[in-house]
């Protein structure tokens, strides 16, 4: 009995005493990498964010590259080609800043035509610009606000659905012989220059030119969302 009572004694005393053993060094050192370290430059700042350290691909080598990216979406180590590509292709690469160049570029352009076709559609430079016909007049169509959900109940939304599906077929096909190593073609180059914009000019004078073209793109963007936020509260021309 005396011996079973020493026993627990021992044993409650052990469960008080500091604890010796140490935690391995082999396990420690084998932590894995962090991928923030991937992510970034910790030897330079944003050009647009100085307190942010630099986004590993943005280095300011394309058009428009300002260092802006504070969630450092261009870093993520990702393959989209799985986007618009079968799994059973092998030989495929379409890194994440070039797939976020093309969607810059896409959105960019869609919001400069569709600003000035909401304005434009409203008689803000003037005059009312419409289709001919009179499913399309101010009388059955008073805002560019109203807009979609009366073509949609007139059916006239269909052809626009079918374009943009046409579209996006042929885009998505260029990405493809992107992905698979085919065509070395830059983010967002259709080649479609009608008016020779870029014919004769030096790659300094280009790069001019595709910085404008992107850095209006993101104004686009902007204004219209803010036209589309504001119209409800401004019916009828609410520009002037």
């Amino acid at each position: 009995m005396k011996l079973a009572v020493a026993a627990l004694l021992a044993g409650s005393a052990a469960a008080f005493a500091p604890n010796t053993v140490k935690p391995s060094t082999t396990s420690i050192n084998a932590m894995p990498e962090r991928l923030w370290d991937t992510m970034v430059d910790k030897t330079e700042r944003s050009a647009s964010l100085p307190w942010l350290p630099r986004a590993i691909n943005l280095d300011g080598s394309m058009p428009g590259d300002v260092g802006f990216d504070p969630f450092y979406l261009s870093s993520i180590p990702k393959d989209f080609s799985g986007f618009i590509q079968p799994p059973q292709w092998e030989e495929r690469t379409l890194p994440t800043l070039y797939w976020m160049r093309e969607a810059e570029l896409k959105h960019g352009r869609v919001t400069m035509l569709a600003w000035f076709g909401w304005l434009a559609a409203d008689g803000a430079f003037g005059f009312p610009l419409r289709f001919p016909g009179d499913m399309y007049s101010v009388e059955n169509i008073p805002t560019s606000y109203d807009a979609h959900n009366i073509l949609v109940n007139q059916g006239s939304m269909g052809f626009m659905l079918l374009a943009v599906f046409l579209v996006e077929i042929c885009s998505g096909a260029v990405l493809v012989e992107v992905s698979k190593g085919e065509s070395d073609r830059a983010a967002g180059d259709y080649g479609l220059d009608p008016l020779q914009f870029l014919k004769g000019k030096s790659e300094e004078e280009v790069n001019r030119m595709k910085t404008r073209e992107i850095l209006n793109g993101r104004l686009g963007m902007l204004a219209f969302a803010a036209v589309a936020t504001q119209a409800p509260n401004h019916p009828g021309f609410p520009y002037f």
